[in-house]
């Protein structure tokens, strides 16, 4: 399980997040939302040691780290090495093909064998449904490929966790339909991940776990069905206000 404790983010004079104190609990789906400029990009790259807190405390099992102190270099690769982030933007290595672009990190970071690597990767791309796409390049992809890609080569890497970081802004709602199902389908196997998104539909699936952030301040936390049925006027407002996009 992932914990923090008491974390405070400045930049500047804007105080990104608030004593914000939390637990990921493991095989769970724990989505973040707020408004923009609420800390929930923020919060999750802290859990990847993207950004630094000024304090605080983080627990991973038995890697414990004080956000005052100097994190070594060795504490970062073994959080790195347990979780993969997938952000808004793609980031495949245009000069590969979709399943070199898989297979890359297994191999010459895990060492795996490639032989093994090659066939867990055309696992995951069946499961993403671009076993078609294993010999194309990016350029040839659309938005919600390119997405979809990037999270089987998340997977690929067995991570512990997966931090999304509003995976789907970028895509048009059709293609975000898309890699809204594959990351449903993910969550029923029980991959622990952390995903920050504005899609209320798809929270609403999801999650097990809702955090929601305000100014940099923790205004829920508790399960997606105490969420969804608050009576805290604040989160109905907001809930209200953003999209309902169907997941049929």
């Amino acid at each position: 399980m992932i914990k923090i404790e008491h974390l405070n983010k400045q930049f500047g004079d804007h105080a990104a997040l608030k004593d914000v104190s939390l637990e990921f609990p493991e095989h769970q789906t724990t989505v973040i939302l707020g408004p923009s400029g609420s800390g929930k990009s923020t919060l999750l790259r802290s859990l990847d040691l993207l950004e630094r807190p000024e304090s605080g405390h983080f627990a991973f099992d038995q890697t414990q780290i004080d956000y005052s102190q100097p994190i070594s270099e060795s504490t970062v690769l073994d959080v790195r090495r347990r979780t993969e982030m997938v952000f808004q933007q793609f980031n495949l290595f245009p000069h590969l093909t979709v399943l070199q672009n898989v297979i890359e990190g297994p191999v010459h970071v895990l060492k795996q064998d490639a032989a093994a690597a090659t066939k867990r990767a055309q696992e995951l791309l069946g499961k993403v449904g671009l076993a078609d796409k294993a010999d194309a390049y990016p350029s040839a992809l659309s938005g919600g490929q390119a997405q979809r890609v990037a999270i089987a080569r998340s997977l690929a890497m067995r991570p512990e966790y997966i931090f999304l970081d509003e995976p789907t802004s970028a895509l048009d709602p059709e293609l975000e339909l898309g890699v809204l199902k594959v990351l449903l389908q993910i969550a029923r196997e029980q991959q622990s991940m952390i995903i920050v998104t504005h899609n209320m539909a798809f929270a609403q699936k999801v999650a097990d776990k809702i955090v929601f952030l305000e100014n940099g301040n923790i205004e829920f936390d508790g399960s997606s069905d105490a969420f969804f049925h608050t009576d805290n006027q604040r989160i109905r407002n907001f809930v209200s206000a953003m999209t309902f996009a169907t997941l049929e």
